[in-house]
């Protein structure tokens, strides 16, 4: 993807680059001169060479080559550390109207550290109407593990109203544990 900048060069150059292999084999690169309905002109930088060839560019009425900036591609879950923090973090869900999930995973699991960063972007797609948690069984009192009712990791847990509403134990595929979650989400809120 090009930086943001606002030569609008810079995209079509990379495109031609990365889709068409247009860098040229001596390490020079074509530059974009104009573009017509049937392809794309191209002049190389030494040479007055002119290179036509028929491509198609779909340009995206959203901005083209540009990301949408304004929804996050990941969001960072928040550590609760003890059953203090998890009484309040419920209380101002419930005040809030806010549903909450909740990861329990262990820093010695791999299924929950390959989860975690999965379980972000999701939390992305739900930004910011559901805020997402996560409690390392292994740093926290088992006061708050036993509040969560926790006997197998990963689970994630949808809270809401303050009280838990479901739970998916994620012993499986990511991919399939994700989908769960979103499914359980979509359900319980």
């Amino acid at each position: 993807m090009a930086a943001l900048t606002p030569n609008s060069c810079l995209p079509y150059r990379e495109l031609c680059t990365r889709e068409y292999g247009m860098q040229l084999s001596n390490g020079r690169c074509c530059s974009v001169v104009g573009s017509s309905g049937r392809g794309l002109m191209r002049r190389l930088d030494s040479d007055r060479l002119v290179i036509r060839r028929k491509m198609r560019v779909e340009v995206q009425k959203s901005g083209a080559f540009w990301q949408d900036v304004s929804r996050p591609t990941s969001v960072d879950m928040e550590p609760i550390n003890s059953l203090e923090e998890l009484e309040e973090i419920l209380r101002k869900s419930q005040e809030n109207s806010q549903p909450i999930v909740i990861d329990w995973m262990a820093a010695w699991c791999r299924k929950c550290i390959y989860l975690k960063p999965k379980l972000e972007k999701l939390a992305a797609e739900f930004y910011p109407r559901i805020k997402f948690y996560f409690v390392d069984v292994n740093k926290v009192p088992q006061t708050l593990v036993k509040r969560g009712n926790i006997s197998k990791m990963p689970t994630i847990q949808v809270w809401k109203d303050g009280e838990w509403k479901a739970e998916v134990i994620g012993g499986h595929k990511a991919w399939l544990v994700l989908d769960e979650v979103r499914e359980m989400i979509q359900k319980n809120i």
